[in-house]
């Protein structure tokens, strides 16, 4: 059997076809491409929970990007709008895809924790976070560019966190202001 450092640095191709949820609990709407059991085993062997990995969509680099168990060994790995611009291909067409695992750890953004430990409702919600959960934020506030947007981000993370909410309740929260935002116009 192979080591996961082993494994880490082992490239598996494939190709995949881009799907998109109908209707499918909070994955409603993403869209996304399967991994299957055979390649999941050849990423990390014996993981029936999330992971992360790198590699390339077509010619687009990934990195630090979570594949999500569906159940019966096989994963799903989501498109963000970012990749989806990336890759510049649409729900139905094909792309290959190769992946390696991804063991490197992403680091909470600067100031991120100081703000929680000033608010403890946030870090007491933080907490209780599962691992993932944990990292849907680091990804989230780290996936901006510019320190306006990071401030922004880190401020609603820490009130939804206060408010007892995950990232996904966040999320919505954010989508609902701003559909409400709009509609007033």
């Amino acid at each position: 059997m192979k080591s996961h450092q082993e494994n880490e640095h082992r490239m598996t191709a494939f190709t995949a076809t881009i799907k998109k949820f109908a209707a499918q609990g909070e994955k409603t709407g993403w869209t996304y491409i399967e991994v299957p059991v055979a390649i999941a085993e050849q990423l990390k062997p014996g993981t029936k929970t999330t992971f992360r990995v790198k590699g390339t969509l077509d010619d687009y680099a990934i990195a630090g990007v979570a594949l999500l168990p569906m159940g019966g060994g096989s994963f799903i790995m989501a498109l963000n709008a970012t990749m989806r611009k990336g890759i510049r291909k649409a729900v139905g067409e094909s792309l290959q895809v190769k992946l390696r695992w991804d063991a490197k750890d992403r680091e909470l953004p600067a100031g991120f924790m100081e703000c929680l430990q000033d608010e403890p409702a946030a870090l007491e919600q933080y907490n209780r976070l599962s691992k993932s959960h944990k990292g849907y934020f680091t990804i989230w506030l780290t996936s901006v560019k510019s320190d306006a947007a990071r401030a922004k981000r880190l401020a609603q993370a820490v009130n939804a966190l206060a408010n007892g909410q995950n990232f996904v309740q966040m999320v919505r929260a954010l989508k609902q202001k701003r559909e409400d935002f709009k509609d007033s116009f």
